[in-house]
């Protein structure tokens, strides 16, 4: 399948994770009314951003995967014939707990789980207290709707990430996102993170020659401003297009996969690797002996 409609959530949230679940789905209700095939939803959907604090009570978040929010997603994504990409706290076992993404094809089946791989630990993002780093390696889903790649948030800044999973075939990569603005910051020093934010992810389409397709939260929630900003780059970096800083949405973009094989014929970037020559990327630093 040449072209794909995909959907993209942004939206706020709130305490409640039944309110947060129901509010997600009446808006992929929405996304697949306007023709999506395949709805993205942001990072940590059903609850309030928690890690803006170390709290043993937010543990009382997470939950199995497949497991509760997954059961009700598979029912709506087979009503719908629509693939779900949902960002979810997952409980592994007692103590073990990660920031997962799974995927439900458009028949309602569980096709897999990705694991953040890529932690952070910065004041209001204190993802370390609450996730250990994934250990299923970067994953590709095999959707009815096209071979899509799933990363999380702070994998995003990371083309080492985007480079692998482009490499095991997907055909469009997937950020569920959740990141936003000091409420103290000014205006310069936002657009500048913005900015950085959005480069670095169409980079990523450039240098790998396939769609990215990043989805953020909105809303204020304990001192951070969440800026939304929810976008969609085609395989040469080009904004096809961007959401409101500052307002839910749910947009519709139809993409032409086959786009991917024009910028990777004309800008051969994969083909001139010369990857008998990378090994050092191994290292933390290339120190002198």
């Amino acid at each position: 399948m040449s072209k794909v409609k995909v959907g993209i959530v942004q939206m706020s949230c709130v305490a409640d994770k039944q309110q947060n679940l129901d509010k997600a789905i009446a808006k992929v209700r929405v996304a697949a009314a306007k023709g999506a095939q395949i709805v993205c939803l942001q990072e940590l959907f059903t609850s309030l951003y928690f890690c803006d604090e170390e709290n043993y009570d937010n543990f009382k978040l997470a939950e199995s995967i497949p497991g509760p929010s997954t059961d009700a997603l598979q029912a709506v994504a087979a009503e719908l014939n629509v693939v779900i990409i949902a960002s979810l706290f997952e409980k592994r076992a007692q103590g073990v707990y990660h920031n997962t993404t799974a995927v439900l094809d458009a028949d309602g089946s569980y096709l897999g789980k990705y694991r953040k791989m890529h932690i952070p630990d910065d004041p209001g993002f204190y993802e370390k207290f609450y996730f250990t780093p994934g250990d299923l390696g970067y994953k590709v889903f095999k959707t009815k709707f096209g071979c899509i790649g799933v990363l999380i948030c702070w994998d995003q800044w990371y083309p080492e990430a985007a480079r692998i999973t482009a490499l095991m075939g997907a055909e469009i990569l997937f950020y569920p996102t959740a990141i936003g603005w000091a409420s103290t910051q000014d205006a310069g020093t936002n657009t500048e993170q913005y900015n950085a934010w959005q480069t670095i992810q169409r980079s990523h389409a450039v240098a790998n020659g396939v769609h990215v397709v990043s989805v953020n939260r909105v809303g204020e929630e304990a001192g951070l401003k969440f800026w939304g900003g929810s976008f969609v780059s085609n395989p040469f970096g080009s904004v096809l297009y961007q959401a409101s800083h500052d307002d839910e949405e749910v947009t519709v973009h139809e993409l032409d996969l086959a786009k991917s094989d024009y910028y990777r014929s004309h800008w051969p970037f994969l083909r001139d690797r010369r990857i008998e020559t990378y090994q050092p990327i191994t290292k933390r630093l290339i120190d002198e002996d």
